[in-house]
């Protein structure tokens, strides 16, 4: 109940993240089912059947990656004062957030199970002149174990996608010297062992006795038996944060790429070795060019967030002025969480740059199209939603620039830096690699 109410009571903006993933699951859905039909019209033909359902893995990643990442932006799920104290702890908030996504996925499903059984005739008259009899295997009865198994499949590894992201984590030991401290998702901490009193923190230098003390230094007591009150130096001002330290995927990310391509090239050339089918709009060949691929979208997303840190880095580089050092230091800060979501968008764009020149590449029939749209709209609507929780987590120093005076053109500005900067780099990025991977499959 507690889920339904929080997902009743969220903003439109919250509203309309939640329905894409039941716009991905719902497509997702009628692509496993669609897979069912089929085998159930071709019994003879295992193997056609499996591919068809090994082409639906992709959709399948991509809708849980996008309700991982709508889960992560979710206001409703995050701690707020008085709320541990009714038992809404980070545990049972990442209990709420897995539910509230598997609500999204189950409506999805649903909706697919419906948009499926009018196709099939089984709630009314056969539409389209019965055109989808034989892809969804009309007339035939349809299994309910297995069709309920492949529908909860999206919600239930989504779900268990979200309670692993936002489970609560145990960070270093506790300063009394016991156990750790357990951290939320959005930085709830336990209850620290030692109690101050009233009065006794910040007082009379009781402080920075307390960190000497701490430290093992004892501060001698003055003879006369007053009390000293001294006023903390001008050192103890906290400094700037200095920047997460870069990502150590770029080496990697680069030698599965190399790989990538390598393999695609040298499977090009080699004779059909009777793997799985590729669907409609993409060439026949044999299974090492899908290995390729595969491996080339490994490598982007593996790359993508050592180059975004690479990218904050060079724009503060030479003399930056205020907009450079924001514009670069806000790439820094956030090159995992924007980094990911931008390699996987790289993969999808270079995928479809690179299957257009193709020749004789077939019809482009309508589940290849649902499946790319899939896979195309939950990359970009990830990125979209990583940008929205960066937003987020930067709305504290955007306030404290604001009260400090900063225009708000400057930070308009850094924005509008960041995002040339990411497409001046990814953009050429994406054709070299579409160009090579493409480059095998024209010959």
């Amino acid at each position: 109940m507690l889920a339904l109410r929080l997902t009743r009571g969220a903003r439109p903006a919250v509203q309309l993240r939640r329905l894409l993933v039941t716009a991905a699951s719902a497509g997702t859905g009628f692509l496993l089912l669609c897979a069912l039909g089929y085998a159930l019209a071709h019994p003879g033909s295992p193997a056609d059947a499996t591919a068809r359902l090994v082409w639906c893995l992709p959709p399948v990643a991509a809708t849980v990656h996008l309700a991982v990442a709508v889960a992560r932006t979710d206001p409703g799920t995050r701690p707020r004062p008085g709320l541990a104290a009714v038992g809404l702890g980070p545990a049972r908030l990442m209990l709420v957030s897995a539910t509230t996504t598997a609500l999204s996925c189950v409506l999805g499903s649903m909706l697919a199970l419906l948009v499926f059984l009018h196709l099939r005739g089984d709630l009314s008259g056969m539409p389209f002149d019965g055109a989808a009899t034989e892809a969804l295997a009309a007339g035939t009865p349809l299994p309910v174990p297995g069709s309920l198994t492949l529908l909860a499949l999206v919600p239930v590894l989504a779900s268990a996608a979200v309670a692993f992201v936002l489970r609560p984590t145990v960070l270093g030991p506790a300063p009394d010297g016991g156990g750790g401290r357990s951290f939320g998702r959005f930085g709830a901490t336990g209850r620290v062992a030692t109690r101050e009193t009233f009065g006794s923190y910040g007082r009379f230098g009781t402080r920075r006795g307390a960190a000497a003390r701490g430290a093992g230094r004892e501060e001698p007591e003055p003879a006369d038996g007053t009390v000293a009150v001294e006023t903390p130096p001008a050192e103890s001002v906290p400094a700037l944060p200095a920047p997460h330290p870069a990502p150590k995927g770029l080496p990697w990310g680069v030698a599965v790429l190399a790989a990538g391509l390598a393999v695609e090239t040298y499977a090009a050339g080699a004779t059909d070795d009777g793997g799985p089918a590729l669907p409609a709009a993409l060439p026949a060949g044999p299974t090492g060019v899908l290995a390729g691929w595969l491996l080339t979208a490994v490598g982007l997303a593996l790359l993508a967030p050592g180059l975004t840190h690479l990218c904050g880095l060079l724009l503060q580089a030479v003399r930056p002025g205020a907009l450079r050092l924001l514009a670069g230091r806000g790439l820094m800060e956030e090159a995992t969480r924007i980094g990911r979501p931008l390699g996987v968008v790289c993969a999808v764009a270079s995928a479809a740059v690179a299957m257009t020149p193709l020749p004789d590449s077939g019809s482009f029939g309508p589940l290849t199209a649902l499946g790319a749209a899939v896979v195309t709209g939950c990359a970009v609507a990830t990125l979209c939603t990583a940008a929205v929780e960066a937003r987020q987590d930067r709305s504290g120093t955007t306030a404290a620039l604001l009260r400090l005076g900063a225009p708000a053109a400057t930070l308009r500005g850094a924005a509008a830096l960041r995002a040339g900067a990411l497409l001046a780099v990814f953009g050429p990025l994406t054709l070299v690699v579409a160009e090579l991977a493409a480059l095998p499959l024209s010959h």
